[in-house]
């Protein structure tokens, strides 16, 4: 709606205001992320007062429990996972709104009961409810939710209007090109586009949503934003933990499917994608899936622009860790990648001639996700002789995480008789500047969802062009099995062809 449009009472509140009532569905109410994330961000939404008056939590999966018991453990989940303290008057609240139904997912008659179970609430309420569906489950299981989804009326709930169903799916969206088109497939028969909310929880990280800011509301920064004045641009993907308990999905995703193919490609395309013609959810994602379709195809091999390794032994926070192949659950002579860096060329006006070098790993030095743009060196006519003079590269950094905010290195002169000069790092941080109760990704995304508000999300078409750039290197591994995986100390920065990618280039890693 409009601001124009909305009521009088509304001028000036939030969009989120606007919100119809809604129950939101979880499938697989009983999951990981459904504790860590899904109810937290509820939880804290309610503490905002940012949820509908009229709102409904409902959990499904196959787990037979009562609503009594889901309600426990969620509020379970609010007191170990919660950014804030689980408060008996919020809670009593939104507990009284929750409750559960038990099926299958390939059970139609579950799905009868869940859409039923949803008229029961409309009448108790007296109104329509708007349906958002939110499937958090393993990816073996979309296709018969989407499916049931279709074929119980549940997707085509108040078509057409404001309030009509929404699905949520979580990650990963195919495992390949193929599978990409089979999914979006499945999805574009039960539900429009309009409809589908992907999500990637990066994309609601306020540093990730801040580059945005940074680039279009500084004019000092978009001129300069361009193969003219940037050498090149480094996204940093790094997490300090091993595979742990996710042996299982580790072995079939590996490092290029779990985190390059989608969170650090939705990095890059903001930094690269051009400046949209207006904030409208679609213009925004047009210009991401412009730039994934700009970038060259990827050389693989010996001098290519591909290089892949797996994890050994190592320390890390000062503990010797075991190797990737030690690890509990990981098949012998595994051949799955747990570190990847790429060079990526994006052929379009802007970037031509400027690489973008992409890294992610586990058991790496330390956990951080960074993306820096290193900006031409300026002629070295005046600072290039002598030992007085440390001039480093302009760099422009912003931090997801773990520590939020971004910082500029410039040079400047070291106080004394004598010019003496050094880098000097200009910072931001959210946490000093705002405050350090940050909101969850999830909160931000769960909201934009119910209000319809797809900037956020992965349309279709950007998710296959990604798959369209990945999948002949993934087939080209599975070729070649361990032949070309390097192994990198755990604790380090990763593999010695990691350093010769950019070394080709005559250039360096940064260290975050």
């Amino acid at each position: 709606m409009a601001t124009s449009e909305r009521h009088p009472f509304l001028q000036g509140l939030s969009k989120h205001r606007d919100a119809p009532p809604t129950a939101v569905v979880i499938f697989g109410a009983s999951g990981d992320l459904t504790a860590r994330k899904l109810i937290p961000a509820v939880y804290n939404l309610a503490c905002d007062n940012l949820l509908p008056a009229d709102f409904f939590l409902v959990g499904f999966g196959r787990k037979p429990v009562s609503d009594e018991e889901f309600r426990g453990h969620a509020a379970q989940a609010v007191r170990q996972f919660s950014r804030r303290e689980l408060r008996d008057d919020i809670w009593g609240r939104l507990a009284a709104k929750t409750s559960y139904v038990a099926g299958g997912y390939d059970e139609r008659a579950a799905f009868d009961r869940l859409a039923a179970h949803l008229v029961q609430l409309e009448k108790g309420l007296g109104r329509e409810v708007q349906p958002l569906f939110y499937i958090s489950t393993p990816p073996s299981v979309f296709e018969p939710i989407l499916i049931n989804l279709g074929a119980s009326g549940l997707a085509s709930r108040n078509a057409g209007q404001a309030h009509g169903a929404k699905v949520i799916i979580e990650k990963p969206f195919g495992r390949d090109l193929d599978s990409a088109l089979k999914l979006n497939a499945t999805i574009g028969s039960v539900f429009a586009e309009n409809q589908v909310f992907r999500i990637d929880h990066y994309l609601g990280k306020e540093t990730v949503q801040d580059l945005l800011v940074q680039r279009f509301a500084n004019a000092i920064f978009e001129p300069l934003w361009n193969r003219n004045f940037v050498d090149h641009v480094q996204i940093t993907v790094a997490e300090e933990v091993g595979v742990g308990s996710r042996a299982g999905y580790y072995e079939q995703s590996g490092c290029l499917r779990d985190m390059v193919q989608n969170h650090t490609m939705q990095l890059l395309a903001l930094t690269a994608m051009e400046p949209p013609v207006s904030l409208d959810p679609e213009a925004v994602r047009d210009e991401k899936v412009k730039v994934l379709k700009s970038i060259q195809p990827l050389g693989i091999g010996p001098g290519g622009d591909v290089t892949r390794a797996q994890y050994g032994a190592g320390m890390t926070g000062g503990k010797p860790v075991p190797g990737y192949l030690e690890e509990p659950g990981i098949a012998p002579g595994s051949a799955t990648e747990t570190f990847a860096a790429l060079r990526l060329s994006i052929n379009n006006w802007r970037w031509q001639g400027v690489p973008f070098y992409l890294r992610s790993g586990k058991r790496m030095a330390r956990r951080v996700t960074e993306i820096a743009i290193q900006f031409r060196a300026p002629p070295g006519t005046l600072f290039a002789e002598g030992d007085r003079f440390d001039i480093a590269p302009n760099t422009l950094s912003f931090q997801i995480q773990p520590d939020e905010g971004s910082s500029l290195v410039l040079n400047g002169k070291i106080p004394g008789l004598e010019t003496r000069t050094q880098p000097v790092k200009m910072s931001f941080r959210y946490a000093t500047t705002f405050g350090s109760n940050t909101p969850e990704a999830y909160e931000r995304l769960v909201l934009d969802a119910m209000i319809g508000d797809s900037t956020l999300f992965i349309r279709g078409d950007e998710a296959e062009a990604s798959w369209r750039l990945y999948t002949p290197v993934l087939e080209s591994w599975q070729a070649q099995g361990r032949v070309g995986l390097e192994s990198y100390a755990s604790g380090s920065w990763g593999p010695q062809g990691s350093l010769a990618l950019l070394a080709r280039d005559r250039r360096i890693w940064r260290e975050p």
